[in-house]
């Protein structure tokens, strides 16, 4: 079973905080009557991740990452699993989401990319028994091909150690 990969949205795929002298990092595009600038060249990192992972949205944006992201950004499927987070999102940090990805990882060695993770998460990650890395993002810039190669990497090491492929 592969490790599983939680996505955020707002600072990973939707990318806010950039400069606005230069050109946007991304095309806008309205969800829900709100404009977001969307990097499409996401779409060929998530699916590049998707060979290695379970991909799961970690997202405030709950089931409307399903909605329109897939179609934005031409993944290969559908819709991912979401999490859902019971009306405690909060844009201050990502602790938030702790126990809902607790829950949903279990046992299982697990991924999670945002751009907003704090001292709580880290806390989660290390106390885990099973293998878990967080990767940072910064909001302007998003999942770019650094953060993959890392995760990349990390799966690798994770299969070669567990003995499950060459």
């Amino acid at each position: 079973m592969p490790p599983i990969l939680f996505l955020d949205v707002d600072g990973v795929i939707s990318l806010f905080g950039f400069p606005t002298s230069d050109p946007p990092p991304g095309r806008f595009h309205w969800v829900d009557g709100v404009v977001h600038c969307i990097d499409e060249t996401c779409g060929d990192r998530i699916a590049c991740l998707r060979e290695r992972f379970e991909l799961v949205w970690a997202t405030g944006w709950e089931e409307k990452a399903n909605e329109y992201l897939p179609h934005i950004l031409g993944l290969p499927v559908r819709e991912l699993p979401v999490l859902t987070f019971d009306g405690r999102a909060s844009p201050r940090s990502a602790h938030w989401k702790v126990d809902a990805i607790d829950e949903y990882a279990g046992e299982r060695p697990a991924a999670w990319v945002d751009d907003n993770l704090d001292e709580a998460c880290e806390r989660w990650a290390r106390e885990r028994a099973a293998p878990t890395l967080l990767v940072r993002t910064e909001p302007h810039m998003g999942l770019g091909d650094a953060e993959v190669e890392l995760l990349l990497r990390w799966e690798q090491d994770l299969t070669r150690a567990q003995g499950e492929r060459p």
